[in-house]
């Protein structure tokens, strides 16, 4: 008990210096305001498309807020990457509010609803550079790798409780006035995201590409580092498979409330507050995991509670047990959500890290409307009793089948503390922050090179930077050595960063073991900071001294 009171302290403390760190809490506030309007619109599009339409029209509704948002994710993840992230966030929030105040007006003045469905297609596709860029920022503006999974925590935290807060606080105004008084509360929210992002600009973030690539490239770049990366694959696999289940969630809860449990209309809300109730407790067990190295073997438990509960819900079809359910599906969410974003945002590349977020949601978007579409033909199939065991069985087996597979991303992750203060010993990365150290020692591979043996040889193309971990190396120019490295010190940033022959012949003097850097996770690294470019340039220009080059 004593062990686990610390550890709650500790990640405490961690959460707090999320909101002490001026960048994060401004961010944390945008994103709060976001996901308020986000889901008191939720309410009130769903009461207008009734009223306008019945069922249908808000089977509808679904489809032209998730598939063109599904479509447009990819594209509009690629923003974040090639512009600064906080504009990127800043005219998404401006343009969603222009929208909103569009929607406004015409429900105020009865506009057909052909034009407010039009303006809802809009808004869904505008808010997908938002989240990318917003995740893909939040390991610039953390210090160290435990205040970014604080943040995440901070983050799912705020969006559960906007889970509960949107719909109830649309509820409230949808009881005492009309919709567009909802849909002009929206707006504001937004303005209120935009105004929190406006303190963060000239915030120090990585620069974005600063090259001219075809755009089609930088569309594919993010499906791309996927395919490469049998880890992302993993993560993104499976979290895409529990979006599936979330959208077959959504009917299924809403058809229970009628068929099984005879709650009518309201008990849709109970339910949903229950989800969303669950979500904040959840918020508590995820400050445990702040400082924790193994992530992926919860991030597959947390997965099968986001389905499995509603196989308590099939054989005993009670108000009390449906409740515990829902609310045990929010607790797996928000710590499915917390350690699967900290292990994306460990594991891909930073400079293409907006894009593999805007695939993410692009399938996120996809697979809550195709679940949504495939649950009622599955309750005319099979029925809502059986349709609950057969979804709620889908995501437990899921993380038994990929066990061996989270169990190998975890043994990737584990104790890099080693390689990192290595990479902080040395002047070219010593401007990173901690995350992204993280992330380059996960890319680190070692090397062995014999008393004798060339490591590099002068003349040749650069593929590589070096450290050395121990041992000691000599530096030869035109055969004759001018020095000798030793354990700390560093080779191989000349030919990178000049894209030129190698300068030097460096061989080992002792059996050296070395940990090297691929060419592009050197330069990515290097030239995405504006402090590691000009502590590189230095290094290369005090090396160049002794260099006939």
């Amino acid at each position: 008990m004593n062990k686990l009171a610390e550890q709650l302290r500790d990640s405490a403390r961690a959460l707090r210096e999320v909101y002490a760190n001026r960048g994060l809490r401004r961010l944390q506030l945008a994103w709060a305001g976001s996901i308020i309007g986000t889901w008191a619109f939720t309410v009130a599009l769903a009461v207008y498309a009734y009223h306008h339409g019945g069922a249908a029209a808000i089977g509808l509704v679904v489809l032209i807020r998730w598939l063109p948002a599904a479509f447009a994710s990819p594209f509009m993840g690629v923003l974040g990457d090639r512009y600064p992230k906080v504009p990127v966030m800043i005219v998404s929030d401006l343009l969603r509010a222009v929208a909103f105040a569009g929607i406004t007006v015409c429900v105020r003045f009865d506009a057909p609803a052909a034009a407010v469905y039009v303006l809802v297609a809009a808004t869904s596709v505008i808010m997908t550079a938002f989240r990318p860029a917003q995740a893909a920022l939040l390991p610039a503006l953390s210090r160290t790798p435990d205040e970014l999974t604080a943040a995440n925590v901070s983050s799912s935290t705020l969006e559960s409780l906007g889970f509960c807060v949107g719909p109830a606080l649309g509820g409230v105004l949808l009881a005492v006035s009309n919709t567009w008084i909802v849909f002009a509360l929206t707006t504001a929210t937004f303005l209120w995201s935009a105004f929190q992002l406006f303190g963060l600009l000239g915030t120090a973030e990585p620069e974005p590409s600063g090259d001219h690539r075809a755009i089609v490239h930088d569309l594919v770049e993010g499906f791309r580092t996927i395919a490469h990366d049998s880890r992302l694959q993993v993560v993104i696999g499976i979290f895409s498979a529990q979006t599936l289940v979330n959208g077959a969630l959504n009917v299924l809860l809403a058809v229970s409330a009628f068929q099984l449990l005879g709650l009518g209309s309201g008990g849709v809300g109970y339910l949903t507050a229950a989800v969303g109730v669950g979500g904040l407790i959840g918020a508590v067990f995820s400050l445990m995991l702040v400082g924790r190295k193994r992530l992926a073997g919860v991030f597959g438990l947390a997965v099968a509670g986001t389905g499995g509960p509603l196989l308590f819900i099939a054989p005993h079809p009670t108000t009390g047990i449906a409740l515990v359910a829902c609310g045990l599906i929010g607790l797996s969410n928000i710590i499915e959500d917390v350690t699967g974003f900290t292990l994306l945002q460990r594991t891909a590349p930073s400079e293409v890290l907006s894009r593999v977020f805007g695939v993410l949601h692009s399938l996120f978007y996809a697979t809550i409307a195709a679940g949504a579409i495939l649950a009622p033909r599955l309750i005319d199939l099979i029925g809502v009793r059986w349709s609950l065991v057969a979804v709620g069985a889908v995501l437990p087996v899921l993380s038994i089948v990929t066990r061996t597979q989270l169990v190998r991303i975890d043994d990737g992750a584990v104790d890099r503390t080693s390689e990192i203060a290595l990479l902080q010993e040395i002047p070219i990365f010593a401007p990173l922050s901690s995350p992204v150290l993280e992330g380059l020692a996960g890319r680190l591979i070692p090397v062995h090179a014999a008393a004798g043996e060339a490591i590099v040889r002068e003349g040749e193309s650069g593929d590589r930077f070096y450290m050395i971990s121990s041992g000691e190396v000599a530096v030869s120019i035109g055969g004759d050595e001018k020095t000798a490295q030793g354990a700390g010190d560093h080779f191989g940033e000349i030919a990178l960063l000049r894209d030129m022959p190698r300068t030097a012949t460096i061989t080992a003097r002792t059996d050296t073991d070395l940990l090297a850097l691929e060419r592009d996770d050197f330069l990515a690294a290097v030239t995405g900071h504006a402090g590691s470019t000009e502590a590189a340039e230095a290094v290369v220009g005090a090396r160049l001294g002794i260099s006939p080059v």
